[in-house]
């Protein structure tokens, strides 16, 4: 069952334009970059994202938004723990990012609420 995995980015306010752009070609990049070592294939499905312009003016600070989809809870929790590609990835926002948010979840798949105590 495909895993949708959302991260929102508020980068520093004196962050260079140029050094922005760069993070997130290349965190769009990393849809191409991240592959199986058993098959040496991609394991996000897709990828986008980019410059929030919303404007209802709810953002909190948020100024980016990145949406990727991977096909398995197994392929997602490579990347996030163990795929190099994306740690390296993480490690070089070192200074360009305030804020980072990140939120999974799988369509179709409804839970019961469960109040946080």
């Amino acid at each position: 069952m495909t895993i949708t995995h959302i991260v929102l980015f508020q980068f520093e306010q004196d962050a260079p334009l140029e050094a922005v752009l760069n993070a997130c070609k290349r965190m769009l990049s990393l849809k191409d970059r991240c592959l199986h070592s058993s098959t040496g294939k991609p394991y996000i499905q897709s990828a986008s994202g980019e410059k929030d312009n919303s404007p209802e003016g709810a953002q909190g600070s948020i100024t980016h938004a990145f949406i990727f989809e991977f096909a398995t809870d197994a392929d997602r929790d490579f990347y996030v723990n163990r795929g190099h590609v994306h740690q390296e990835f993480v490690r070089s926002l070192d200074g360009l990012i305030e804020r980072a948010l990140v939120v999974d979840f799988t369509p179709g798949v409804l839970n019961t609420y469960t109040p946080y105590i």
